[in-house]
């Protein structure tokens, strides 16, 4: 007999009872009771914790992680394809691009190459690439404490490398003497760090001073980011003036292949600009005010910015990253054609053969001397006049009328008659 079932008057009788004659067999009940209690609670709260609505993940996945195999959520698994894509092209650039550097450097060291800065450059700016790729995942997975620290540093971080990469590069085209060269990463350094500092200090300020746990809003999510839309701003009005000065400025150079390269590079930048602040006013109206208004406040929000970062990335990637590189390989190729030598050019006819006769530097026709058996030359081997006609006054046949014909008018009545010789 279990005490499953019976009065609450009468339990405590029966434990007595079992105390005094059957305890083993009791406590066998009791114990066996408890566990098929204890058993049914936790397999219930286990239902409602792991197998609720996650079709596609294994039985046994945290919750925190549902998004990324969860095939009711589609955008998870979408995103995250996308942003493993995009990690893996930038890394691919990145690598290739360092191998091109250095074989340039290594195997072609006989020849002048000014490559460094720019390549340093765009080193950085592929790594800021694939870290915006990289962070997606930071806002599939659910927020937590180890999540939340990884969303406020190193979204603000890596857009701001990328961007001052950008604004660096503007400044290098438009032709500012400090963004030349090595200053060229050393500028996009130094305006990356100012975001860095920004972060960090966020960061203390609210996990070791307050020791409030990693909560944020919205409006502060968005505040945090306001030098990097800084950033953003001035690379689109430099890519704005260089785009005007580049396709509304014509070129009286040689060099047309050059021009038009420039061309495509400004446009090319300026449409990547133009893309990622259309990116950024989106993702912050939706995030401040469009997700409360269509009542998706919590549910919208990371997918809000997942989605922010994936489009971004990629446009950054195809519209800058990729087409950079193809630029400076192609002007690299172009600029290896052995150009023309001058060197020891005594005439430009001096290469031609049959022309390579010693000049005594009497060539000149103006002061060679006059032959002997020229008829009406000069007996005295003086020099010629350069202004001196090819023929000598005494070889004018004075026979022969060598005035200068004049027009002839048909109106004898004009009062210019006596000019044309009527009378």
């Amino acid at each position: 007999m279990s005490p499953v079932g019976l009065p609450e008057d009468h339990k405590l009788a029966f434990a007595l009872l079992c105390l005094l004659r059957i305890p083993l067999t009791c406590l066998t009940q009791s114990t066996s009771t408890n566990a098929i209690s204890n058993g049914s609670a936790s397999a219930s709260s286990s239902n409602a914790t792991f197998g609720e609505a996650i079709s596609g993940c294994g039985p046994g996945l945290d919750p925190l992680y549902r998004y990324l195999c969860d095939r009711k959520a589609m955008w998870g698994i979408i995103l995250e394809t996308l942003a493993s894509s995009g990690f893996l092209f930038s890394m691919f650039l990145l690598l290739g691009l360092l191998i091109w550097s250095l074989w340039v450097c290594v195997f072609l060291r006989q020849q002048r190459s000014n490559i460094g800065g720019t390549v340093a450059c765009m080193s950085m700016f592929l790594l800021a690439t694939g870290g915006i790729f990289a962070i997606t995942f930071s806002f599939i997975i659910q927020l937590s404490p180890q999540t939340c620290p990884t969303r406020l540093f190193l979204f603000g971080v890596f857009f701001a490398l990328a961007f001052s990469c950008l604004l660096a590069h503007c400044l290098a085209l438009l032709g500012f003497a400090a963004a030349r060269g090595w200053g060229e990463p050393a500028m996009a350094l130094g305006l990356f760090t100012v975001q860095v500092i920004i972060s960090t200090e966020w960061l203390i300020l609210v996990l070791v001073r307050d020791k409030k746990p990693c909560e944020y809003s919205q409006d502060e999510f968005v505040m945090l980011q306001i030098y990097v839309l800084c950033l953003l701003a001035v690379s689109l009005i430099l890519s704005t003036h260089f785009l005007c000065r580049s396709c509304f400025t014509y070129s009286y150079s040689y060099a047309g292949a050059t021009h038009q390269q420039s061309r495509q590079q400004a446009v090319l930048l300026f449409l990547t600009l133009l893309l990622s602040a259309g990116i950024w006013v989106a993702w912050i109206a939706m995030l401040s005010r469009g997700n409360a208004k269509f009542g998706r406040r919590p549910q919208w929000d990371d997918p809000t910015l997942a989605m922010a970062l994936v489009a971004n990335g990629w446009v950054l990637l195809m519209g800058h990253g990729l087409s950079q590189i193809a630029f400076l390989c192609r002007g690299e190729a172009k600029s290896r054609e052995v150009p023309l030598s001058f060197a020891g050019w005594t005439s430009p006819s001096a290469d031609i053969p049959g022309l390579n006769s010693p000049k005594a530097g009497t060539e000149n026709g103006s002061f060679e001397n006059d032959p002997q058996n020229r008829r009406g030359g000069r007996s005295d081997p003086t020099l010629r006049s350069p202004y001196e006609s090819g023929f000598s006054m005494t070889e004018i046949d004075p026979n022969k009328d060598y005035s200068i014909p004049r027009p002839q008018s048909t109106n004898y009545r004009e009062p210019y008659d006596e000019y044309y010789g009527q009378f």
